[in-house]
């Protein structure tokens, strides 16, 4: 028998903003050292974001990481439009993150930097990544 009649409608729901609390990594001393929160995880977030390769490890879900790598075939035009897409599509996975802004890009031989400014709810910060070209 199907329930007839049950349909709930107009229920206020409510979302809640989940704590950004982790683990600390030492990334010079390659060990988990206590606890971050706020701007300090969101940072490290970044940054694993960015060093971590998407598709390439299967603990990850093909929405976390980054695609940088990729480019190091392809021209230099093709990367100065690329790269910035590519970066901000990463970032932005992280619902911590509100926007991706005021990029910079080097090339020098075989490596391009790129800075940027990260935008998320508990500040903003710049942020430093290298590709090979």
């Amino acid at each position: 028998m199907i329930p007839q009649g049950a349909i709930i409608g107009g229920l206020e729901t409510e979302t809640a903003i989940e704590p950004s609390r982790t683990y600390y990594i030492d990334f010079a001393n390659k060990r988990l050292s206590g606890m971050t929160d706020g701007l300090s995880a969101i940072k490290q977030a970044v940054f694993k974001i960015l060093q971590t390769e998407r598709y390439r490890y299967f603990i990850y879900s093909f929405d976390y990481g980054s695609e940088l790598d990729l480019l190091n075939e392809s021209s230099h035009l093709y990367i100065r439009s690329e790269l910035k897409r590519r970066i901000t599509e990463a970032l932005l996975a992280d619902d911590r993150i509100a926007d991706v802004t005021d990029f910079e890009l080097t090339v020098e031989g075989d490596k391009a930097a790129v800075s940027f400014t990260v935008i998320t709810d508990e500040g903003s910060f710049k942020e430093e990544v290298m590709a090979r070209v």
